[in-house]
């Protein structure tokens, strides 16, 4: 993908995963991956998965601020974007 094809609150996918844009700069495109989340548990050493759409359910993708980390796609990162999933198609 360009610069130019990313918009906030917009999906792509990068690495398999699917991601949403939260912030553009000059240059660069902040987002956050959606597709799931794992919770650590910190007394039990444990984790627990959950898919996007509960992690979503749940409120983890609210924001800003986001309680998941935001991700910096560079201009050399943004062309392994793709707006739709080809890798599932």
């Amino acid at each position: 993908m360009k610069h130019s094809d990313f918009a906030i609150g917009q999906t792509f996918w990068c690495g398999g995963r699917q991601w949403r844009c939260t912030d553009l700069g000059t240059r660069t495109v902040v987002a956050i991956c959606v597709d799931s989340l794992t919770l650590p548990h910190a007394s039990t050493g444990l984790s627990r998965t959950l898919n996007g759409a509960e992690a979503e359910a749940e409120g983890w993708f609210n924001g800003p601020p986001y309680a998941v980390a935001e991700t910096v796609f560079d201009e050399d990162s943004q062309e392994a974007c793709e707006q739709t999933n080809e890798a599932a198609a």
